[in-house]
């Protein structure tokens, strides 16, 4: 019996995550590709007109202004990417009669908790890029959409973009010292699990707010050291020579981080059976992944 296909369109199409939903997408999904410059989600008139009429089964949001400093100096354009165009996607999703797929962040949190943050945790965001996702996730809730998720994630890394893993490997091969804040702690999150965790809720039809990030907790400086290690466990060459525990003091940055971002993903494996793998793991595979990629060819 043949599958039915859903016709999907992925919003920041170019990114990171979308990259590797695309990869892991199962066979009968049939994506329709938007990202700047041609389609900007924050232009009501073309939301609607390119999403809303457009016969899709999924909308599927991988844009966001991500620059969380950079929110700080330009909250207006945050809100309006991160907030209003979130709510343009919903209303598009309505008219189509779209399932919609949105990915928030730990941000929406002051990072005062000391235990895991679970879907009904009291938000409160200290930064303008936290603000912004929150009225991102707020006008979604607001809008009357019946089928959609929310999945709030952290610490992201894979292929296809900017990342922490990339960042420490560059800056140890570079550099003899390292100093990496210590004092901030969190789950990383792999954008392949991720991706596989979004699927794996569509196919049980779940929908509302979610928390997913691979299981385990570490500081950045914790994460930094296993990242160099089996790194070099696995024949990678660095200059590194110190690599130093530093506090959020220390590194003084625009925007307030989060102290604490670790999520409860009880729920995520309630709804779906599944289990979620160690960041170690994940940390793994996409290291292999990467040698594999780098690896030259005969």
């Amino acid at each position: 019996m043949s599958i039915r296909p859903v016709r999907a369109a992925l919003i920041g199409a170019n990114g990171m995550l979308a990259q590797m939903i695309r990869e892991l997408a199962p066979d009968h999904y049939e994506w329709s590709l938007f990202d700047l410059p041609a389609f900007d989600l924050t232009l009501r008139g073309q939301v609607l007109s390119e999403l809303g009429r457009g016969g899709f089964d999924l909308i599927v949001n991988g844009a966001a202004y991500t620059d969380v400093d950079g929110c700080e100096s330009h909250p207006e354009l945050a809100n309006r990417v991160n907030g209003d165009g979130p709510g343009l996607l919903a209303e598009a999703a309505k008219l189509s009669g779209a399932t919609l797929v949105h990915i928030s962040t730990d941000y929406v949190f002051d990072g005062l908790a000391s235990e895991p943050y679970r879907e009904t945790s009291p938000t409160g965001p200290r930064s303008a890029y936290g603000r912004s996702k929150l009225l991102g996730e707020e006008e979604i809730l607001g809008s009357g959409l019946e089928k959609f998720l929310i999945i709030r994630t952290s610490w992201l890394f894979g292929p296809g973009g900017k990342n922490f893993v990339e960042t420490m490997l560059r800056l140890a091969t570079e550099r003899e010292e390292l100093r990496v804040v210590d004092d901030q702690v969190g789950s990383p999150t792999y954008t392949a699990d991720l991706a596989r965790a979004i699927f794996a809720l569509l196919e049980k039809e779940q929908y509302g707010l979610f928390h997913f990030a691979n299981a385990g907790v570490c500081s950045w400086y914790q994460f930094s050291l296993e990242i160099v290690r089996r790194y070099v466990a696995a024949g990678g060459e660095v200059a590194l020579q110190r690599h130093l525990a530093i506090t959020t003091a220390d590194y003084p940055l625009p925007a307030a981080r989060p102290a604490y971002s670790v999520f409860s993903t009880t729920k995520y494996q309630a709804a779906t059976g599944n289990e979620v793998p160690p960041w170690q793991d994940a940390l793994d595979r996409y290291l292999v992944r990467r040698r594999q990629r780098n690896r030259p060819t005969l």
